[in-house]
């Protein structure tokens, strides 16, 4: 009885198996989101020099967008350009990265510019906003520095093959690379999109989306199919720590706290126990250092610079009638203009911001000088010559030899006049432990 039971019980298995399965089938494509439709796709905005600045910022932004599951990275860029280490890094990060990278140039009147151009074409898809421009790659501005011709050429052919490589494993227009490196041509973005430097013009992020959408794109693992129609675009920022350090990178911020840091250490040493100005010096210096670190430096400048401010400290306490103060003014402005070996203006200290801070700097020095030069030329105010002039009151009565109190102090006193004792006397000059005294003027 037991054994049929369990037969009738097994019996009713399939019709419930079927039934379960049946609703699964049902609710499946309810419950289970699509991997890709609807993802979010995480937006980076740089504007300014390639610098190691910008490599950590979109390293950090891979690093968000590949663990929070993100769809894609959009890079929006506008660079002059900047340094070959840090754009090859950014170039590494991207070719190895499992999440797509789209590197979009705007807003409008933006540009990829020298090392901009090789970022924007080892994107997996490159765009760019209309009335920007792309191009005008040769390594002499990214390396930096004075080179003979043989330098010249290596450096030249190997940035040709590098960006020859990149535009081949993206599809792109290998032979317009080359001259980008080459003849440092540009294109516009209706041009870039024509010889296929670039793969999508839009006007801004919602256009770009929908161009991107069901776009085939090749990465490390494989390809994938873009699914951007209803994405939701979530933004990342830089950050206060990226942000400072890269208004550090700055050439004329550098400058700056150089010369400020030179100025402060002086005169912490000039004037031992006052502190601060050793305070605000040692920050500033270590400050510049990091900002030159990041730079193409000229240690010609830099000893100009710190050659420079010496001079002008100099002049608070050595009489040169102006020429330590012309010298070291001298100084700090050729020093600024070799502080950074690089023929490209964005990594040069601008002279529009040069010549006001040397005059600037120059100027709190010589109100220093002066305010030094008046104060030795002013009345002494210790010592006996400090005497001279200051008032008393007479202790006894002096006719003509007494004693008078002057300053807390009892002194030997002769008077030419009579003056009695609670008077008031003024001192007249000074001679050994006595003081001639007379009755004050008016």
């Amino acid at each position: 009885m037991l054994l049929q039971s369990r037969h009738r019980s097994y019996s009713n298995w399939p019709s419930l198996t079927t039934a379960i399965v049946s609703l699964g089938v049902v609710l499946c494509p309810i419950l289970s989101p699509s991997p890709t439709h609807g993802s979010e796709i995480v937006v980076a905005t740089y504007e300014g020099v390639i610098n190691p600045v910008a490599a950590e910022y979109l390293n950090d932004a891979l690093t968000f967008a590949q663990s929070s599951g993100a769809h894609a990275l959009i890079l929006k860029l506008d660079t002059p350009g900047g340094l070959d280490t840090s754009m090859r890094l950014m170039i590494k990060d991207m070719a190895a990265s499992p999440v797509p990278v789209i590197v979009f140039v705007s807003p409008s009147g933006g540009r990829a510019a020298s090392a901009g151009v090789f970022i924007t074409m080892a994107a997996h898809v490159a765009a760019m906003s209309p009335g920007t421009n792309i191009g005008a790659a040769h390594p002499v501005a990214m390396g930096g520095g004075e080179m003979d011709s043989t330098m010249k050429e290596k450096v030249e052919n190997d940035a040709v093959a590098y960006i020859k490589s990149i535009a081949d494993q993206r599809g792109r227009n290998v032979s317009w690379a080359e001259e980008a490196v080459r003849k440092s041509v540009s294109a516009t973005e209706q041009e870039a999109l024509k010889l296929k430097i670039v793969d999508i013009v839009a006007e801004d992020l919602p256009t770009l989306l929908k161009q991107l959408n069901g776009r085939k794109v090749h990465l490390p693992n494989g390809s994938i199919t873009l699914s951007t129609d209803s994405a939701t675009l979530h933004e990342f920022s830089m950050g206060t720590r990226l942000e400072l350090l890269k208004i550090l990178s700055d050439p004329n911020i550098a400058y700056l706290l150089m010369s400020i840091g030179t100025i402060g250490i002086m005169a912490e040493l000039y004037s031992p126990g006052a502190i601060l100005p050793g305070i605000i010096g040692a920050i500033s210096l270590i400050l510049s250092f990091y900002s030159l670190q990041s730079l193409p430096v000229n240690y010609a400048g830099a000893l100009l610079v710190v050659l420079g401010v010496v001079f002008l400290l100099l002049e608070i306490s050595i009489t040169s009638y102006g020429l330590l103060a012309l010298g070291g003014l001298t100084a700090m402005t050729l020093g600024g203009l070799l502080l950074i070996k690089s023929d490209a203006p964005y990594l040069q200290v601008s002279v529009s911001f040069l010549l006001p801070t040397v005059l600037t700097l120059g100027g709190c020095i010589g109100v220093v000088a002066w305010m030094a030069v008046k104060s030795g030329r002013g009345k002494p105010i210790t010592g006996t010559e400090g005497m001279i002039g200051s008032l008393g009151i007479a202790k006894t009565d002096l006719n003509p030899h007494g004693q008078i109190m002057v300053h807390g102090e009892i002194w030997d006193a002769i008077s030419q006049r009579p003056i009695r004792r609670g008077e008031t006397a003024e001192v007249v000059s000074v001679e050994g432990l006595t003081v001639t005294v007379a009755p004050p003027h008016g």
